[in-house]
Parts: structure tokens; sequence; C-alpha cells
């Protein structure tokens, strides 16, 4: 397929997705929000040229309304199933399910990834192979809500663990997202770069469960041979990033993508930018590497490294008249400078999205959505 016929191809798959209706009443604990059409419609189109998706069973847990699957389902694999734990929302991912219109059924089934039954039975029905997990409560969902969030993150997490060990004939791999959140603030560490098997002192909670993970994943790597890989990603953008610690920087894109001032402390910082898209491709790669390709089981990934200031002036060159303040004050107690040459060597992730590039992809969607042309 040529990269003409590919992009032709992607785009029809976002023109049949943008029916896809969204949340009505969006639940800010349940990490609801929208994915748009064009993302969506990527992520399938790259996961389906690998031959991810045609002919093979998809699982989408925490689906939402829909829109993953649902473009999984437009390009013909065996089956689809799509899994939440809130009602309203598969109520309207079978509305939307009508107006798409796959030639795939598409089971859907309220499932909580806290009840390791409920994991079980998804994954034994389905028949799925390969386990891709990121279910939980980020940064601030967590600090608001620690119940909830050891009973996701950690307890969600075992309950997929559980599902692995005990249908060990048929998952050959889970992929789960631990998070940079699990370093120790930046002035503990002398390196430039930091990698893996650095200082892990995480000072939330959500880093926290993640770290615990890591530990519980090796034990059953170790002890029940099950297949694990996990990524620590860093700072995501893209449309419609509204959770976690640093979805507050989201703002510096979106806001002078609509025409509205914003104004941002931290201007110094560096922060590793790293697109949607590129944590898709690292999950997509490192579910699919050849198990003899692995040097370790917990991988550093990320993107672009720039201060916020730097970030301001990209959006600028993109948008000239972007009312953007920015100021030196205030520090953030984040590592962001990973070394990530385990995953470049092993599983061959490299970035895709630099930050121009990346924050123009992420301002279009936005100006298109609202109705303004692209820049």
């Amino acid at each position: 397929m040529t990269d003409g016929t590919a992009g032709a191809t992607r785009r029809r798959l976002a023109q049949e997705l943008a029916v896809v209706a969204g949340f009505e009443d969006p639940h800010a604990p349940l990490e609801q929000y929208h994915t748009p059409p064009d993302l969506a419609a990527h992520i399938v189109h790259v996961a389906d040229l690998n031959g991810d998706v045609e002919g093979r069973t998809v699982l989408d847990l925490g689906c939402g309304t829909g829109m993953l699957a649902l473009g999984a389902a437009l390009r013909g694999p065996d089956r689809v199933a799509g899994i939440d734990i809130d009602p309203a929302p598969l109520s309207t991912a079978r509305e939307n399910e009508r107006r798409v219109g796959a030639m795939t059924d598409v089971s859907w089934v309220r499932g909580d990834v806290t009840d390791p039954t409920d994991v079980v039975r998804a994954v034994k029905q389905t028949g799925a192979t390969h386990i891709v997990h990121l279910a939980a409560l980020l940064t601030n969902s967590a600090r608001d809500n620690p119940r909830a969030a050891l009973d996701v993150n950690i307890q969600g997490t075992n309950a997929v663990f559980e599902a692995a060990r005990t249908l060990d004939d048929q998952v050959e791999r889970v992929t789960w997202a631990s998070s940079a959140a699990v370093y120790a603030p930046p002035h503990n560490y002398d390196a430039e770069y930091v990698n893996e098997d650095e200082l892990v002192y995480p000072d939330t909670l959500y880093g926290a469960t993640k770290e615990y993970n890591e530990h519980q994943a090796r034990v059953y790597h170790e002890d029940y041979d099950v297949d694990h890989v996990a990524l620590r990603p860093t700072v995501a953008y893209g449309p419609y990033r509204e959770t976690g610690g640093s979805a507050f920087l989201a703002n510096i894109i979106e806001k002078p993508a609509l025409g509205e001032p914003f104004s941002v402390k931290y201007g110094n910082q560096v922060i590793d930018w790293q697109h949607a898209r590129d944590i898709a491709q690292a999950f997509r790669k490192a579910t699919f590497v050849d198990e003899s390709a692995l040097s370790q089981r917990v991988y550093n990934v990320r993107g672009v490294l720039a201060t916020i200031r730097e970030a301001a002036d990209t959006v600028r060159q993109i948008i000239p008249d972007a009312e953007l303040e920015v100021s030196d004050e205030g520090e953030l107690p984040w590592t962001q400078n990973l070394d990530m040459t385990a995953a470049q060597e092993d599983f061959g992730y490299e970035v895709e999205y630099g930050l121009e590039a990346g924050f123009r992809s992420y301002i279009n969607t936005l100006r298109e959505e609202d109705g303004l042309d692209s820049v």
C-alpha cells in the first residue's frame, strides 16, 4: 500500500467514525473523555497494517462509547468486544454501532476491571491472546479518590495478571502502563538521563500504585511465567487529554488553538512532550515484539524534551497571534529526562512526532471540531 493509498484509507475510516457520539455526561473519576475520530482511525489503521486487526479478536477494555472498538469492527476482525463498567456509555455504544454499520458485530459487555471474574470471563470468551492494559485513575483522580485508586490501579492490574496466569495456554502477553511517576523528583539523580535501573521513589499515590504494579508484575513473571512488558510514558499530549497531573499543560496548545488566552508558570521547566500516537505505537511494538528480543521487562518511553517556554514558542510559530503568557515561577517535581535506549534497541521505538508536527496536528484537530480553518 502506497503512502497516498494508506492516507486515503485512514481518512475514510475517520469519516466513518465521525458519526460516533461521545459521552453525554462524562465522569472524571472514570477517566471518561472523547477520543477523536482521526486519532482512533490512526491507531486502528496502524494496527491493521501490522496484521493486528483483520481476522483477529479485538477486545476493548474500558471502551466508553465504542470509538476504538467500532474502528476495529470496520476493518474485518473475526470478533470484537467492548467492555465498560458504566452502563450509560455502553448504551450509547450500541446506538453508535447502528450508526456506523460495521459488518462485524460488536459484543457490548458491562464489566469491572477490579472484578477478577469479569476480566477472566471477558478474556476467555473473546479468545484474546494479547492484553494491553491501561486502566487506571491518574494523579489527580487518585489523590481525590485514594480507595478507588487502590482498587482500580492495583486490584485491577492484579485481575489482569490473574487472567493471564489462569489462561496461560491462551494469553501470550500483557503489555501494561507503568509511568514515569515512579521516579523521584529530579534533584535525586546525578546522570543527565535516567535509565530504568535508577532510584524509584514516587511522591504521589498514583506513582506508588504504579511502582507496586511493577513489583507484582515481576513476581507473576518469575513465579507464574506470565509474559509481560511495562512501559513508563511521561507527559502525554493530544486531543482531549482532560485528566491527570500534567493535563493542565494541554492548555498551552488548546487555548490558543481556539483563540483564547492562557497564562502558565514553570517556564524553564523541561517537559517530555509525548504525542498520544507515539505512545500508541510504543504499546503496539512492545506487545508484539518477540520475547527473545527483550532484555528487560520495564521500559522508559518518551517524546521530545523542551521547556514550557520553548513549547509556547512553538505554538506561537504555528499561531502567530497566540496570547500566551509564560512565567518562570514555580517548579514541577517531575523527572522527565528518561533514557529510552533499551526501548529503541529491543523493540524499535522511535519518536515520530516532533514538537512542531505534534502541536500542529493537535491544534488542527481542535480547530476542525470548532469549525475553524486549519493552520
